[in-house]
């Protein structure tokens, strides 16, 4: 089974994770199938918190994947978040 879910990279104290879908049984940071955005909570000035490539991650649950939790809030506020990056740049 095919699962959207998030992979932890970054050094110790300092998350970073990539988006991505991978086959359940492999481990957190392990293979993955496609990279599909990335989740950085500790942005700051004009770095980019979130970034999704949308129709991707609506292909893969056309084709059945299962999406995480964390994933799955990421996706609901995702326009919003693009939406104060948008302002954060005009300003």
């Amino acid at each position: 089974m095919v699962k959207i879910r998030l992979a932890r990279a970054g050094a110790k104290k300092r998350p970073f994770y990539h988006v991505v879908a991978t086959e359940s049984r492999s481990s957190r940071d392990g293979r993955f199938i496609e990279r599909l955005g990335y989740y950085n909570p500790n942005a700051k000035g004009a770095e980019k918190k979130l970034v999704l490539d949308s129709a991707r991650v609506d292909h893969w649950k056309q084709q059945g994947a299962q999406v995480s939790e964390r994933v799955a809030h990421l996706i609901k506020i995702a326009p919003a978040a693009a939406a104060v990056v948008v302002e954060a740049q005009a300003a």
